[in-house]
């Protein structure tokens, strides 16, 4: 086993609670454990079974990555890179603070949770993966099918913890296996063929985090089979950091948005989209805003 550490500095206001949020949502633990001051969570790293262990303290993250075999090279940058990404250290969220601070709706959102970022994946696959699940689902029943397909891929690390699978895993997997862990035959012909694709190397996800454009990307991935719009804006915003996806087909968007307009029903998708798209490039984080409304930092 290699250990490898990394300290992240923290911005002013910064805000953990956010962060746990998003990984204590399957309260089985089998995966990912959160406790007061951070999380482990199981992961791939480079193909090898890890744990990273993530704690808060004195305006600092604290990383350690436990890995079941040879870290590789240059393997601190690399951690350091996916504790930024997975923190939303890369969101410019002061800046789309300071120009709406004093909109009517979403000014008071913004003052109820200030510094408020979106926390990421480990991966890209890992966004993708639960984006294809939850796809008009619930959260709850999103948690056990994933944990389910955890359970099947059974990639663990020596913690105990079970690992998120990686394309390769998946790929390996079968539709009838899916099925049997809760995916229907939309979801399963999707997943599979996103990770033959990402194997193949027609969907190089990973290096799509080097700066490719978001419309390139989106157009990618909206090619695969079983994946549309809501799937492909949330997947950029949880796997790449992208802010401006339209989630107005997000029922849970909808609804908050009524709540913020003071509307005893939820405004259709359409005119969701309407009022969203005045603040693009920031529409997926004032979807997060929305989100963070209904209680909601765990999806």
């Amino acid at each position: 086993m290699s250990v490898i550490h990394c300290d992240i500095f923290l911005p002013a206001g910064f805000r953990p609670q956010d962060i746990l949020a998003f990984h204590r949502r399957d309260g089985e633990r089998l995966a990912e454990r959160v406790d007061d001051d951070g999380l482990s969570k199981g992961l791939l790293w480079r193909g090898r079974p890890a744990c990273l262990d993530l704690r808060f303290a004195a305006g600092r993250a604290r990383l350690a990555l436990a890995v079941d075999g040879d870290a590789g090279g240059e393997a601190e940058a690399a951690l350091e890179g996916m504790g930024r990404r997975m923190l939303g250290l890369n969101q410019p969220v002061e800046a789309f603070e300071r120009q709406y601070r004093g909109h009517p709706q979403l000014g008071p959102l913004i003052a109820a949770r200030a510094g408020l970022r979106v926390p990421q994946t480990a991966t890209p696959f890992e966004a993708l993966a639960w984006a294809i699940t939850g796809q008009q689902i619930s959260v709850a029943a999103a948690v056990t099918i994933r944990r389910r397909m955890l359970s099947l891929c059974d990639c663990r690390h020596s913690s105990g913890l079970l690992c998120h699978p990686d394309a390769a895993r998946v790929a390996a997997l079968n539709a009838d296996q899916l099925g049997e862990a809760g995916f229907s035959r939309a979801k399963s012909r999707a997943l599979l063929a996103l990770s033959q694709a990402a194997v193949g190397g027609e969907l190089p996800l990973d290096a799509w985090l080097d700066g490719t454009p978001a419309d390139e990307v989106s157009e990618r991935l909206l090619a695969v089979p079983g994946i549309g719009p809501w799937t492909v804006s949330y997947a950029l915003l949880r796997g790449y950091g992208w802010l401006d996806g339209s989630l107005h087909g997000d029922v849970a968007v909808r609804k908050a948005l009524g709540i913020a307009l003071g509307q005893a029903d939820k405004p259709d998708a359409r005119q969701t989209q309407d009022w969203l798209q005045p603040f693009s490039p920031w529409r997926a984080l004032v979807a997060a805003h929305l989100w963070a409304l209904l209680q909601a930092g765990g999806f």
